[in-house]
């Protein structure tokens, strides 16, 4: 069995812990923020208040399993070294696999939501040549970024957290004042499987936390930071999401229509300067969501690699910036790949499918971590963690079994090509040795 103590020694604890939990609130506040109000509008009415509370709740179980789980190693790789310690090799390829793929499938979605938004100043950025080049240009410049060094990404990641976190909250108080209750109508409760779709596309929304494992290995005190930092971090934005969610409803009028509901509902309750500023406030918090995605996403295939499950030249670092340059080069380009043939509804729904996947397989790690000998004792423990271990993994289930056939299939096919690379790996390292 690898050392499942390592701490990644080539890379930099750059990250502190109040990095670290504006990394998971950047992470957090993106696309689901600016998009979902009227896509859940559209599927469960006010409803929709009530699903953001069941969401919120099976997140918060997942994160407890997530915490202790987490606080029980320093290095880098998030779920996939968590999975691949507890349950072996192939599953923890898969986890990594798809996780990287998940990440690959939420930037898409955002960057999709950024030209959407972008388009409101310049109509032909939504189309053609126009939005494959802002795509491009995005892309680029986040990729450059990162491959700088992770101090100055994190400090950037920071700062934009802390705009988008002041501008949002700014949206939810103000709006507050101008929310209508006659707005708040409770029509028949929604079918099952539209109010099970609502709950399904929020988890989206809430996600976030399980991105910002990945790069432990560069934060500092990593056993400690990260489960102190998931806590504080969702708690956070759970009150906000909510908040956001009834300024929406209480404010405009035709929230199931509105492609920016953000903006519109501004629009509605200060007149166009609001609309405006919400709408630069909404590419500011794609801007930083993008950012964070492209933090975080390479490392993943570095620390695959680094385990031999992948090519080893993808845990090259670069001997003055030590970042994973040949990983981030190869997430950016496929990263836009998909935000130029893609959607955002659809990337935003593959990434949630793959995420509910190893968020269960995740919690499923904890009893059988506590089981075991041969792993680090863990730093934080959750009380009842068997209990929550397994209503987590049961709702997580129930998630899954509600998606569409489009998405399952494409996981599955996803996954199966997971199985042929890692039986190709396999292959050469036999041949190797």
């Amino acid at each position: 069995m690898a050392d499942t103590t390592s701490s990644s020694p080539v890379l930099l604890r750059g990250i502190g812990r109040y990095d670290f939990i504006a990394l998971i609130i950047n992470i957090t506040i993106g696309a689901g923020i600016l998009g979902l109000p009227t896509k859940l509008y559209a599927l469960a009415g006010t409803w929709s208040l009530l699903a953001y509370g069941v969401s919120a709740g099976i997140v918060t179980l997942i994160i407890l399993c997530f915490a202790e789980v987490s606080s029980r190693f320093s290095g880098t790789g998030g779920p996939y070294l968590y999975t691949r310690i507890a349950f072996g090799p192939l599953v923890g390829f898969e986890v990594g696999w798809l996780f990287w793929l998940s990440r690959i499938a939420a930037f898409a979605s955002i960057c999709n939501l950024f030209v959407s938004y972008a388009a409101l100043f310049r109509p032909q950025l939504a189309t053609g040549w126009e939005r494959t080049g802002l795509m491009a240009a995005l892309v680029t410049s986040l990729a450059i970024l990162n491959y700088i060094g992770v101090q100055r990404s994190a400090r950037v990641n920071t700062l934009f957290t802390i705009t988008k976190l002041l501008a949002v909250a700014l949206f939810a108080a103000v709006g507050l004042f101008f929310v209508k209750s006659t707005a708040f109508a409770w029509p028949p409760f929604p079918s099952y499987a539209s109010f099970s779709q609502t709950v399904l596309l929020l988890i989206f929304t809430f996600s976030g936390f399980d991105v910002a494992t990945i790069p432990s290995g560069e934060v500092q005190q990593p056993q400690r930071t990260v489960p102190l930092s998931l806590l504080v971090a969702i708690g956070t934005v759970a009150v906000l999401f909510m908040a956001v969610q009834i300024v929406c409803i209480g404010t405009l009028p035709n929230l199931g229509s509105s492609e920016r509901p953000l903006a519109d509902a501004a629009r509605q309750f200060i007149g166009p300067a609001g609309g405006w500023f919400i709408t630069i406030v909404a590419l500011l918090t794609a801007l930083g969501t993008l950012h964070a995605l492209m933090l975080t996403g390479p490392r993943l295939l570095f620390a695959m690699a680094e385990q031999g499950q992948l090519p080893n030249w993808l845990a090259a670092t670069h001997p003055r910036f030590r970042t994973p340059y040949s990983a981030i080069l190869i997430t950016a380009i496929l990263q836009l790949l998909l935000a130029v043939t893609g959607t955002f509804l659809y990337a935003l729904t593959l990434s949630t499918l793959i995420r509910i996947a190893y968020f269960a397989l995740t919690c499923a790690a904890l009893p059988v971590f506590r089981r075991r000998a041969n792993v680090p004792p863990a730093q934080f423990r959750v009380a009842g963690g068997w209990l929550i271990s397994a209503l987590a993994v049961v709702l997580c289930l129930w998630l899954l079994s509600n998606s569409s056939g489009r998405e399952a299939r494409d996981v599955a096919i996803a996954m199966a090509a997971g199985l042929v690379i890692f039986g190709l790996m396999n292959r050469r390292q036999r041949r190797d040795n």
